[in-house]
Formats: C-alpha cells, sequence, structure tokens
C-alpha cells in the first residue's frame, strides 16, 4: 500500500511539474531574418555545377568559386531588381513586384547565358542615362564561348543590349570582379578590373620581383573613362598587372579622408595583398606594407567600412582558417617558419592563415584585431561584407561560407599522396581524373553573422538571427527588398537554391531607427558614387560611402541605410558629393528616405546656411524628401 502510495504521488508529482513547466516555458524568440521560399518569391535560381573527365577542379582551379549577386533598381520603380551570376547555369534577372514577389525576366530582357562562365556582377549606370547598366564578369575555360566580359546597356524598356566592345572594356582574362569609381574626379565613370592569373601556381612563389612583369593576357587593369571609351592606364597609374596577382576581391574606399578612393585588392595563395593609395593625379601609390602589419594569407572576399563610428573606415578580409577543433586538424594547413621566412625574403610580407579585421588608426596606419574582435576563423569563407543587419547604430559582418568540394581535406590530401592508391586509379580505364573528384569530402557549411557589440568585438549570430542554414555559398549582397528601412540578404549558392533572407526588424526591434539616403548626382556619375554621409547625433558620427560594388563579385543596394538605434531625430545629416560640394541638413526625423540632389551642394564653408533653409523648404515633396514614420 505503501509502495502504491508513493507512486501515485510521485506521478501526481511529474504530471504537476510537467504542467506547470508548459505554463511557464518561453518560446524561442522569433528569427530577425526569415529564409523565404521558392514558391512565395519566385525565385528558383541555383548555381548548379556539373564536373567531367575534361573540366573540372584540377583542369580549372576555380571550378568550385561560385559566383556574384547583384541588387539595383533596373527600371526605376523604386523596387531593387536582383541579377545572379552562373557559372554553367544562365544568368538571371529577377524584376522586384513588390512584397517580396520577383518575376523572371531573363530571356526576354536578352541576358541568356547557358554554358558561359559568369563571376562577378557589377550593377551601375556606365553611360549617364540614369539607368542601370549591367557588367558581367567571364572565366572558365579560355576556349569557351562568349569569353569576353560583357556590357548590357538598359534600353530603358526591361530589354538590354551588350555594347562591351564599343565601350572597350570587353576584356578576354580569367575576370573575377569590376569595380567603377572616379579616381580622377572628371565627372564620369573609371574601372578597376580584378582578373585571376592564367598561370597555374607551381613553385614560383619564392622568386622575387615577379609582380613587376606585366602579364599582357590577364593581370588586373585600371580603365580610365575617356568620353565613353575605356583607355588602360594601368602601367602609368602604378597597378600591378603580373601573372601572380591571383586576385578575389576589391573594394574601394577613401581610406585616408582625403576625399579621393583608394583601391584594396584581395590576393589568394601566395601573393600579398595590395593597397593603393590615390595620389590625386591620375597615379596611386602602392602602400600596404607601410600601412598594415599583417595580411591573410589565402585574402578572399574583402569590404570596406566604418566599424566603430570614428568615421575612418575598416577593413576585413576573409580566408580559410575553420572554427571548430576538429575541422582545424582535418582541414586547415599552416606554413613552417622556415617558408614563412623565405616568403618573407622574397618580398611576399607577412601572411597568416585567418581572417583579418584591419582598424583604422586615423593616420595612414591599421591595427590587425580580427582575433581580438573574434571574427579570425570562419572557414572556407568568400563574401565579407559590413553593415548594420539589425539598425542598432553599429555596423555588423556577413561571411558567406561553404566549398562543395572541400579541396583542403587532409584524409583526401594523404590519400592523393600514396603512390599505390593513385596507381590502381590511374590503371582503370576512362574517366580517371573525375575518380578523383568524387573522392573529395563535401559538407555544407553555415554563414556567419557578426553582431557588433559596440566595443570592436562581435559574437556570430547565424543560428539565432535565422542565417545559419548549412550550404556552399559564396557571393552575398544586401538591399532593402521591401522598402522597410532594413536590409534583406540575398546569397548565391552552389549546387543548391539561393538565400533570399527577409529582415524583420522593422517588426521585431520596433525600437530600432533607420534613415535611408537615395543620392542622385551630376553629369555621368548619376548615381553619385563616391559621395560621403556622416550623420552626427550627440557627438556620435555614423559614416558611409556610396560604393556598391563590394564583398565577393557582388553589388549592393546603393542606397544607403543608417541604423540609428532608438535616436528619434538626428542633428545633422552631411552629404560630401564626389566634385568636393556639401550639402548639409539638421534636425531630421528619422525612419524616412531622404532624396538628395548633388546639384543642391554647395562649396565647403560657403552658404552653408542658405541651402539648409532651401532643403527644408514648406513643401517636403520639392525637396525631395519623403517621411515614413512607424
Amino acid at each position: 500500500m505503501i509502495i502504491r502510495w508513493l507512486f501515485c504521488a510521485l506521478l501526481i508529482s511529474l504530471m504537476v511539474m510537467g504542467c506547470s513547466t508548459d505554463e511557464h516555458s518561453v518560446p524561442p524568440a522569433p528569427a530577425l531574418f526569415q529564409l523565404m521560399p521558392a514558391d512565395s518569391t519566385g525565385i528558383d535560381f541555383a548555381n548548379n555545377l556539373t564536373y567531367s573527365e575534361e573540366f573540372n577542379v584540377y583542369t580549372y582551379r576555380s571550378f568550385y568559386n561560385g559566383a556574384g549577386v547583384g541588387i539595383g533598381d533596373i527600371n526605376n520603380d523604386g523596387l531593387p531588381d536582383l541579377f545572379f551570376c552562373g557559372n554553367q547555369v544562365s544568368n538571371r534577372l529577377y524584376l522586384n513586384l513588390g512584397n517580396f514577389k520577383f518575376r523572371d525576366i531573363t530571356e526576354s530582357a536578352g541576358l541568356s547565358s547557358i554554358g558561359i562562365w559568369s563571376t562577378g556582377v557589377s550593377l551601375i549606370d556606365l553611360n549617364g542615362d540614369g539607368w542601370l547598366d549591367i557588367y558581367v564578369c567571364k572565366s572558365g575555360d579560355p576556349k569557351g564561348q562568349r569569353r569576353n566580359n560583357e556590357l548590357f546597356i538598359n534600353n530603358k524598356d526591361l530589354t538590354f543590349s551588350e555594347r562591351a566592345a564599343e565601350f572597350g572594356v570587353n576584356d578576354k582574362g580569367l575576370s573575377t570582379h569590376a569595380v567603377f569609381f572616379d579616381f580622377d574626379k572628371d565627372g564620369d565613370l573609371d574601372c578597376y578590373l580584378l582578373n585571376n592569373s592564367f598561370r597555374s601556381v607551381g613553385n614560383y612563389d619564392l622568386r622575387k620581383d615577379q609582380r613587376n612583369i606585366r602579364d599582357e593576357l590577364g593581370g588586373n587593369r585600371l580603365y580610365r573613362n575617356d568620353k565613353g571609351h575605356f583607355t588602360d592606364v594601368s602601367k602609368p597609374a602604378g597597378i600591378y598587372g603580373s601573372s601572380i596577382g591571383f586576385g578575389l576581391g576589391v573594394t574601394v574606399s577613401d581610406l585616408n579622408k582625403d576625399g579621393w578612393d583608394d583601391i584594396y585588392v584581395s590576393n589568394d595563395f601566395f601573393e600579398k595583398d595590395y593597397l593603393y593609395i590615390n595620389n590625386q593625379d591620375g597615379t596611386f601609390t602602392e602602400t600596404l606594407e607601410n600601412a598594415i602589419q599583417e595580411i591573410s594569407m589565402g585574402s578572399m572576399g574583402a569590404d570596406i567600412a566604418d566599424i566603430n563610428n570614428d568615421g575612418f573606415p575598416e577593413i576585413f578580409v576573409t580566408e580559410m582558417l575553420p572554427e571548430t577543433e576538429g575541422r582545424i586538424k582535418t582541414k586547415a594547413q599552416f606554413e613552417n617558419w622556415q617558408k614563412y621566412q623565405l616568403n618573407q625574403q622574397a618580398g611576399y610580407f607577412r601572411q597568416f592563415p585567418r581572417n583579418v579585421l584591419q582598424l583604422n588608426n586615423g593616420d595612414g596606419t591599421f591595427s590587425e584585431i580580427g582575433r581580438l574582435a573574434s571574427v579570425h576563423a570562419t572557414d572556407w569563407s568568400w563574401g565579407a561584407l559590413i553593415t548594420d543587419l539589425n539598425n542598432d547604430g553599429y555596423k555588423d559582418l556577413f561571411v558567406a561560407n561553404g566549398i562543395f568540394k572541400d579541396l583542403l581535406d587532409q584524409d583526401y590530401i594523404n590519400f592523393m599522396a600514396d603512390p599505390e592508391a593513385v596507381r590502381k586509379i590511374l590503371q582503370r580505364e576512362g574517366r580517371v581524373i573525375k575518380q578523383l573528384v568524387d573522392s573529395i569530402p563535401s559538407e555544407p557549411l553555415s554563414n556567419y553573422a557578426f553582431e557588433n557589440m559596440g566595443d570592436l568585438t562581435f559574437r556570430n549570430q547565424a543560428t539565432p538571427w535565422g542565417l545559419g542554414q548549412p550550404g556552399f555559398s559564396s557571393g552575398s549582397a544586401y538591399g532593402d527588398l521591401d522598402n522597410d528601412g532594413d536590409l534583406d540578404l540575398v546569397v548565391n549558392n552552389v549546387n543548391m537554391p539561393s538565400f533570399i533572407y527577409r529582415n524583420l526588424s522593422d517588426t521585431l526591434l520596433v525600437k530600432n531607427n533607420y534613415l535611408k539616403v537615395t543620392l542622385k548626382g551630376k553629369g555621368m556619375n548619376t548615381s553619385a558614387i563616391g559621395t560621403q554621409v556622416t550623420i552626427r547625433h550627440h557627438g556620435q558620427q555614423y559614416y558611409q560611402e556610396l560604393a556598391p560594388m563590394r564583398g565577393f563579385q557582388s553589388t549592393v543596394d546603393s542606397r544607403l541605410n543608417f541604423g540609428l538605434g532608438e535616436i528619434a531625430v538626428v542633428d545633422s545629416v552631411e552629404v560630401r558629393w564626389p566634385d568636393q560640394t556639401v550639402s548639409i541638413l539638421l534636425n531630421v526625423p528619422t525612419n524616412q528616405t531622404l532624396k538628395l540632389n548633388q546639384a543642391d551642394g554647395v562649396q565647403p564653408g560657403r552658404e552653408i546656411n542658405r541651402v539648409q533653409h532651401t532643403l527644408f523648404a514648406e513643401n517636403t515633396n520639392e525637396s525631395g524628401l519623403s517621411y515614413r514614420h512607424q
């Protein structure tokens, strides 16, 4: 009887505890980002790759590098559209219909490219007519069809015409990406074209002075825009164009805040990165070794933006160091001390296998704080983006991650080092290389989303923010696809559907406010590329530059979106246009879009008060300001 009573008492207690737990349990917080399904968005793009005996990662080393994505309003309806690059599948252009609905208009737009290896995309108004054009970089098999880079000029009717040869930008190198910017301040957009080398990596990484030998077939290029036709000025401008420039990332920024755009190039393999400072006379000086103490070894994607709100932009470069102990021991490779010393003696600088975050010291130098910031290890990383994902006023980091075939897997490398194992494969008839590729492991990896904690440290929030789906991601871009004041994310994946993430900050973080700035330029630079915008409030500042081509092979939304936390009215918005004129607005309410025109800018220090008064005339529609309060 006692045993039965104890059993019943225990059962009742457990039932009560269970009910109590259910009544007081806290449901998980909703994720900040929502992965939108293809049957809802209409976007079904997947960068699917198929290797063969003739064409594979052994015959083309960049086989699994992936491709980029571009965000931009191609029909001027106020909704950003999406362009995906495909390697073996066709590029795709999706028209934004509103409310996260898109329509594929690739065929009707004249942009089909099946079987043509595209890499990076740049969305830019190149002919100055106010409509975005599309520049697509090409790579892959050197003997492939339509191997030259292509420039699609917008016909203003949802169709495009290919005119790269006419403009002089129909290169046939192994192009990765192109950034368009006005390096000489003559009012039109010039081009830095990032190319990868035709040469195999080999063992010539210990030879000195290789970067000074220009590669006429490949090599990076700086093109000056001469009234609509581009002239190669690489050599006189001081730009390296050698066969050891295995470039994977290029970003433009005014790093020393002198008003002139500089260039950062991240190089894979043994070559050091390049930091070009603009000399303001049509030339650049490569100054990396004077400005930076250490860099990534196999540099990949890169981005530049101000992470600590001091008005000076930082540099973030991705590499391949894994985060977990297991993958460090099975996937990572490290050079010994002797090889490190030989690299330095040969002029390849101090390189280490990890991500780097270069803190801008404001005096022309940088301090590497990647490990301090906890952003140094994100595995096989490509796209790098610095932007405010939660509108709290601090820019976060997004890293697109993964490779479909893990080429650094140590078990596979050891297997390939076994002569007997390789001999058995070679003795089999046919498809020998394909069998080798079949043996390479494949493991999807989660992307990283680092929340900026405001003290030069970051915390990976990919999973709680809803961005932790494993995959093989490469190019990525951000933009406000639904015009609700927060930045959505678009990710191009290898051998799986793309990720379209809807940012829910406007409903989940309602106290966090924003300001969006849309810029209209003068002359041929209609988007006002190179403009610098600073928002100030109570001694704090928030700084951005308009340079949409960034990350890895991608183009982001050209409208500058500022997260401002709980600020309801900012003290001032200062716009420094590419021609050095200035526009200043005072006491600006947040949660609105400012539409500003370079034609309204004045010379610094002259008639600023009159400009402020004009911008805040009685009719805000005439000033180009639209206000929406949430």
